[in-house]
């Protein structure tokens, strides 16, 4: 057995630090360019969050100095609902990230093909163009294309020749950018122009120049002139244009944040958000204090004279050190704004001993019903101290019901110990609460847990109150409670006994309630011979 509890303990461990490591790693280290003081601080923040905690739930059990407790309450318990808002937000995100990267794709798509439409897009740097040349190679050769401005010059600067010259080294259909082709040409001899702007082009001197042009019909050679032998026009010589000047501006280079980056940032600010808003909006609820739920409950057995008969239930007020004496006050005065008939108490009343929480549950004292006031005991009095609570709330002036029922002018009301009190010795007893009752007699049972409907039944009583569940209390948790108990909350029919789950006043831990609001319900009880 200790085997299994250190297994689920380690599983437990690790989903813990595993859930808070993705948290980390979408709010901080998704969110930034590298490591840095963000990483390091979030890291911190969850680590310590999680610290306060641990803490907190300890030194609650332990029962730490009281002071301590209400120091380390606040800060971890609500860092505990934080975390669980945290981890769905930024669940919820993985749906959302890749759609907002689809539309910022497009988005970007139609500005580029606007632009290029408009022409009001950058344009491309003059090294980003392709360079083209001047004249075409022969019909064999490849065909380099033309950059924008320059063939517009080259070819406005060149006249066309009629014949090509051939054995000079120069492409056929070639004429100088400078001077008009010469029809008349010979074969073999090419036009001045065209040798001198190569030889030009080719960074020649004035020897190889001398030599590329032949002399004028009618000149005589120079004898002591050394003859050059002509350099035949390489593709590269005629082919790199004259370099132009480019005055468009080279498009910006980006300084933001990347599209991931961005997309990132969006969604874990957007899921912060979300759940410190969650989480703020949950413990205003709590703090503010229960509303009011009226509900009827048709009773066979209820004469006609109890017809209308109010009964004020109160669950799960959990007065600790996060709801104190000022929250009881407040449920005071909610239950007798009512003016019920009778008041029911149906456990969890308190999380502390009666040390620390005594002058918080003063304030019950003032609870007036025309049929008085009853408690029964929850699972938390069992971890408080169930015994000195029992006499505390006698000595404010409530009844407690320990496995025992009081005839009252109407109906039988009854009520049985928490299922926690087994531990102890003092658990539920049915046969001694219900076992000698007439059953003519419509009964009303007081029960904490709504898992003990199975017994009431057995029993005959005809409606069961109970709390315990705090309805979820912290969306999704209300999927949980739903597999733990029969009834969530509300009123539902089990046979002939009818079961009603109050949803309770306070909170547990985290002093916030999502998708659960808290309650008081005013159960009015109906005669069905009225």
């Amino acid at each position: 057995m200790a085997i299994v509890f250190v297994l689920v303990a380690l599983l437990v461990l690790a989903v813990i630090v595993t859930a808070n490591w993705y948290v980390w790693r979408r709010l901080f280290r998704d969110t930034t360019r590298g490591p840095g003081l963000t990483r390091r601080a979030g890291a911190v923040l969850i680590a310590g969050g999680w610290t306060l905690v641990v803490a907190a739930l300890v030194a609650e059990r332990s029962g730490a100095p009281f002071w301590l407790q209400q120091t380390l309450a606040w800060p971890g318990f609500l860092w505990l609902a934080l975390s669980i808002y945290l981890l769905l937000a930024v669940v919820a995100g993985e749906v959302v990230r890749p759609l907002l990267r689809r539309i910022l794709e497009r988005r970007d798509r139609a500005r580029a093909e606007t632009e290029t439409e408009t022409g009001t897009g950058p344009k491309a740097s003059t090294a980003d163009q392709v360079h083209t040349t001047a004249a075409l190679d022969t019909d064999e050769g490849p065909h380099t294309p033309v950059a924008p401005g320059e063939a517009t010059a080259s070819a406005s600067a060149t006249a066309p020749a009629p014949q090509a010259g051939v054995g000079a080294g120069v492409p056929g259909g070639l004429a100088d950018a400078g001077t008009a082709a010469d029809p008349q040409a010979g074969v073999g001899a090419a036009a001045p122009g065209v040798a001198a702007a190569a030889a030009a082009q080719a960074g020649l001197v004035g020897g190889a120049t001398a030599s590329a042009t032949p002399p004028h019909p009618g000149t005589t050679p120079t004898p002591d002139a050394p003859e050059a032998t002509p350099q035949p026009l390489t593709p590269t010589a005629i082919t790199d244009p004259i370099p132009t000047t480019d005055t468009t501006p080279p498009a910006p280079t980006p300084t933001g944040p990347s599209r991931r980056l961005f997309v990132s940032r969006v969604v874990a600010g957007a899921a912060a958000a979300a759940a410190v808003g969650t989480v703020g909006y949950g413990t205003y609820g709590v703090l503010r204090g229960p509303k009011v739920k009226r509900v009827t409950v048709p009773l066979a057995k209820l004469p006609r004279a109890a017809h209308g008969f109010r009964i004020a239930v109160v669950s799960d007020v959990h007065l600790g050190p996060v709801l104190g004496r000022g929250f009881a006050q407040t449920v005071v005065d909610t239950i007798n704004a009512t003016q019920p008939d009778l008041i029911a108490v149906v456990g969890d009343l308190i999380d502390g001993s009666v040390k620390d929480l005594g002058p918080a549950a003063a304030p019950l004292a003032r609870l007036r019903a025309r049929h008085g006031s009853y408690f029964v005991t929850g699972n938390h009095e069992y971890f408080s101290g169930a015994e000195e609570w029992v006499e505390e709330v006698r000595r404010l002036g409530l009844n407690p019901l320990e496995n025992a029922r009081r005839e009252l002018p109407y109906f039988d009301l009854a009520g049985v110990n928490d299922i926690a009190g087994e531990e102890e010795g003092q658990g539920p007893d049915f046969a001694r609460a219900l076992g000698d009752r007439d059953t003519a007699r419509a009964c009303v049972l007081l029960a904490h847990q709504p898992v003990q409907i199975n017994d009431a039944v057995e029993h005959g009583v005809d409606l069961q109150l109970s709390g315990h569940t705090h309805g979820g209390q912290l969306w999704p948790g209300n999927l949980i409670a739903s597999a733990a108990n029969p009834t969530l909350a509300g009123l539902e029919r089990y046979g002939d006994t009818q079961l009603y789950v109050s949803r309770g006043a306070g909170a547990w831990g985290p002093p916030t309630r999502v998708g659960a609001p808290s309650d008081i319900t005013l159960i009015e009880l109906a005669s069905k011979q009225a």
